[in-house]
């Protein structure tokens, strides 16, 4: 049974309560102060933690970044058997920075065409005040999201999301242990497995044109594998191809970067050929 309804606010429930008490870098699950549309889509993986009875605990940084830190975090069920599905998870939490710590900026390339709900926040974000600087943090966390549950539910190749909340985005840790997978830029392969690699991403591609869809700011560098399988991440800026101005830009640039990292690991690979391939295919 889910008991996460009986909890809100992340606090677990009167029947839930137990000798465990969050400790430093530990905080109750926040599963519970979620909306239904703040959580991934159905059918969810028998390995998401629901409980309100489970603790996040903070395992350290995977990586920094100008706009966002990735943290590793597990989400357990205190004294409850790890190993059984459910009952305990590593989790990627993807933090976009407060206005404190951060340069943050994104270019507006990516914004055009995506409507937002209110004026004074469009008004904000445009003259970059700390308001409207806290509002495009928020923005992106959700947009994100927004974009890994849409690849998610068309079978695309990317982290599963779990939640999002504020500035925090959670989805699945890909990785071995507490190792995260290494990206594409840091593979070493033979000619037949890059040429697996390049079918990967190639089809990842088409899955979004089809939707017409391109990433925006593909590369080596937001592409993991892990044993074998590439995974896409790094997804705010995923673009719409027709209602974005510069959407078809994007994507040919996306095209680009992906075969010219290709043809310098000597497989060979034409970047207006694989462009030609997805604009026919980008659904209207």
């Amino acid at each position: 049974m889910d008991d996460s309804s009986t909890a809100p606010f992340g606090a677990p429930s009167a029947l839930m309560f137990q000798a465990a008490e969050p400790g430093e870098g530990q905080r109750w699950s926040t599963w519970p102060a979620t909306i239904p549309t703040e959580r991934g889509p159905e059918p969810r993986p028998d390995w998401l933690v629901t409980s309100a009875g489970a603790i996040d605990t903070e395992l350290g940084v995977v990586k920094t970044g100008k706009e966002a830190s990735l943290f590793l975090i597990e989400r357990a069920v205190p004294d409850a058997p790890a190993d059984v599905p459910g009952n305990a998870v590593l989790l990627a939490a993807k933090r976009y920075r407060t206005s404190e710590h951060s340069d943050f900026h994104r270019s507006a390339v990516y914004t055009e065409g995506r409507g937002t709900r209110r004026s004074r926040d469009v008004r904000a974000v445009a003259k970059g005040t700390s308001f409207g600087r806290a509002v495009a943090r928020v923005q992106w966390a959700y947009a994100e999201f927004d974009a890994l549950s849409r690849l998610t539910e068309l079978g695309a190749s990317v982290p599963y999301p779990v939640q999002v909340h504020d500035t925090e985005l959670l989805m699945e840790f890909v990785g071995d242990g507490r190792v995260a997978a290494p990206r594409l830029a840091q593979v070493r392969a033979s000619a037949g497995e890059l040429r697996d690699l390049f079918q990967q991403v190639a089809e990842f591609m088409h899955v979004l044109a089809r939707a017409g869809l391109a990433h925006g700011d593909l590369s080596p560098y937001n592409l993991l594998v892990h044993h074998g399988r590439v995974v896409a991440i790094d997804l705010p800026q995923v673009v719409d191809l027709v209602s974005n101005p510069q959407g078809f830009d994007l994507l040919h640039r996306d095209c680009v970067n992906v075969c010219d990292w290709f043809t310098r690991q000597r497989l060979e690979c034409d970047a207006e050929e694989l462009f030609g391939e997805l604009v026919g295919e980008v659904g209207f």
